[in-house]
């Protein structure tokens, strides 16, 4: 694989970047749900709490294949 100017290699920095954005939109979400439970649309409010369950399940997926490239030939120095 190979390796930017970051140390990291491109699979590890493209999981990094989506494991980040997946918890950021999680957390923007709240504010969905709670301005969709504001106009009394709980069918939206379910929603965004589905996709921010999505986001949440990616995430944690991500850190899983962080965690198997971690320290292994694949990773680049700076997840080794």
């Amino acid at each position: 694989m190979a390796t930017g100017e970051t140390g990291f290699d491109d699979v590890s920095f493209d999981l990094i970047s989506l494991q980040y954005h997946s918890l950021k939109a999680g957390h923007d979400y709240g504010q969905y749900v709670r301005d969709a439970r504001n106009a009394g649309r709980e069918d939206i409010a379910t929603f965004f709490e589905s996709v921010m369950q999505q986001d949440s399940e990616r995430a944690a997926r991500c850190h899983e294949f962080l965690r198997e490239l971690s320290g292994s030939d694949a990773s680049g120095p700076a997840l080794s």
